[in-house]
């Protein structure tokens, strides 16, 4: 008996491409529109920085301190910017914080254009930058329960995602190709134009008050009575033990120059092993946005971001056990390891959308901000712990002992956060209505 053709309609493919129904709020797709647009200076600014500040001194030491300055304002202003999204009117502190991004990226234009070569100027901007926008990302986050129903958030942040991580594979490349020939002043310069793009997006929103605000202007206590708040939450407190088991134990990329080099013999100071480690989770991370249509159908979303961390916790352990290779296999063994970490990407993101679909949909209006605020702290601070443990522990037992035994450890404590905390696993949502074709 021959097999059915199958046609577009069998497929269904509008239920496996990404879900573009949010993008008919007319609001959400000029901040979608523009954050395409601002996404291409932005990375070339996160590219800029570093490569200028090591011509300018010769010291990876310097590089490294923007780890330092570019943490300590996320966690603060992430805390407090949260704090402030739960006070005043979004739309406004929107405005404020994106006016703040584009005299910063000025700023940077302005040091390179002048030829000042100075480094803690370079930090002391970088510091600034990162501030505004540990204010503005939450605040984003936090209005778009405003534009959308709660059923298609899940689709609006692996919309988002997409273009974020589709601009960390793209941007670096092309800042590398650029820095040569146009130098760092026209890259900032892309920078604060693109910029606008945003501001207009903005401009544009409706007003937007939060619900139950308190009449005092937001100070510490208005952050710790957002923690308080997350402490009575085991659904939204789980949300984020299980993106830091994720990350911690399941993020290697400190260990990516040593494992090209070691493993898939690279050269110490790069080479192409080197440049597809690193683009190897976004890579994967891109593909899983685009073919995100099933989020949008998921009721069980907490078990549903479970069995997500679970997939990358198995991509990385996967990854981990091509690191156990003989030079004659290494070819081999670089691709299948790409594939195990773009398996491990695709998951990511879709953990990602649902993690803060849960955060923006079953959070009060009054202390969403803050609980953003924590989210964008979680997420900027479990791959930096993850890159200090994982170096220290590869010193001790190898890389590749490391990143698998890192992989499988994040399999462990997503099965023990299952049995812990079964409110999670049941955490359920209603479904939005079937896509029609």
């Amino acid at each position: 008996m021959p097999l059915p053709l199958l046609t577009v309609s069998s497929l269904n493919l509008r239920s496996i491409l990404a879900d573009t129904r949010p993008l008919k709020e007319p609001h959400f797709r000029r901040l979608w529109i523009a954050m395409i647009v601002t996404m291409v200076g932005a990375q070339l600014t996160v590219v800029a920085v570093p490569a200028q500040i090591y011509a300018d001194t010769g010291s990876s030491a310097y590089v490294g301190l923007t780890g330092l300055f570019g943490l300590v304002p996320l966690v603060i202003f992430g805390l407090y910017g949260g704090a402030l999204a739960d006070h005043f009117d979004r739309r406004l502190l929107m405005m404020v914080s994106t006016v703040g991004l584009i005299g910063t990226s000025a700023l940077f234009w302005l040091q390179a254009a002048l030829g000042l070569g100075n480094v803690w100027v370079l930090l002391t901007l970088f510091a600034v930058q990162q501030a505004f926008f540990a204010i503005n990302s939450p605040t984003r986050q936090a209005l778009l329960p405003k534009l959308l129903p709660a059923q298609l958030l899940p689709a609006a942040n692996s919309l988002s995602m997409t273009v974020f991580t589709a601009g960390a594979v793209a941007g670096p490349l092309v800042a590398g190709v650029l820095i040569p020939v146009t130098g760092y002043t026209y890259l900032y310069l892309i920078d604060t134009l693109t910029l606008f793009a945003t501001l207009y997006a903005v401009v544009r929103l409706p007003a937007l008050p939060v619900e139950g605000a308190g009449a005092k202007a937001p100070g510490l206590r208005s952050v710790v009575d957002g923690l308080v708040y997350l402490k009575t939450q085991p659904v939204l407190m789980m949300s984020f033990v299980v993106d830091l088991i994720a990350m911690v134990f399941g993020m290697p990329r400190a260990l990516y120059p040593q494992i090209a080099h070691e493993s898939f013999l690279g050269p110490a100071d790069g080479g192409i092993a080197f440049a597809l480690l690193f683009a190897a989770i976004p890579a994967g991370s891109v593909i899983g946005g685009v073919l995100s249509g099933w989020l949008s159908r998921v009721e069980r979303q907490g078990l549903i971001v479970l069995w997500c961390i679970a997939a990358w916790g198995l991509g990385i352990t996967l990854f981990g056990a091509t690191l156990w290779v003989t030079p004659r296999l290494r070819i081999l063994m670089l691709v299948l390891g790409l594939f195990f970490q773009m398996i491990a990407g695709a998951a990511d993101v879709a953990s990602a959308a649902i993690r803060t679909s849960i955060l923006q949909s079953a959070a009060d209006d009054n202390v969403r901000g803050r609980l953003q605020g924590v989210f964008t702290v979680v997420v900027a601070g479990g791959p930096r712990i993850a890159d200090v443990a994982h170096g220290g522990a590869a010193a001790v037992v190898g890389t590749a002992a490391t990143t698998t035994g890192g992989g499988l450890l994040v399999i462990v404590g997503i099965a023990l956060c299952a049995v812990l905390v079964p409110s999670f696993v049941r955490y359920r949502v209603t479904a939005a209505e079937p896509i029609r074709v």
